[in-house]
């Protein structure tokens, strides 16, 4: 189990309308004296229940707006 300071969640809106949801935790790479050693782990997908009710128990939860262009399609002919 994490604490207030070792875990954030994040949700992720696009202009499409999506949202995701993430979790990330502090880890350590060496032992956890060794403050060089922390990172962030990958965040983990959740669902959006679970964002909202952590961000209400006053967890550090964090939205993004993403603004990518979409991808363009290019066509490959085969010849």
């Amino acid at each position: 189990m994490h604490s207030k300071q070792t875990v954030k969640y994040i949700c992720e809106k696009y202009p499409s309308g999506n949202s995701y949801y993430y979790k990330q935790e502090v880890i350590t790479h060496d032992n956890w004296d060794n403050l060089n050693s922390l990172a962030w782990s990958t965040p983990r997908p959740i669902s959006k229940e679970t964002f909202l009710k952590q961000k209400k128990a006053g967890f550090k939860a964090e939205v993004k707006y993403i603004n990518k262009q979409p991808a363009k399609v290019v066509c490959l002919h085969m010849q």
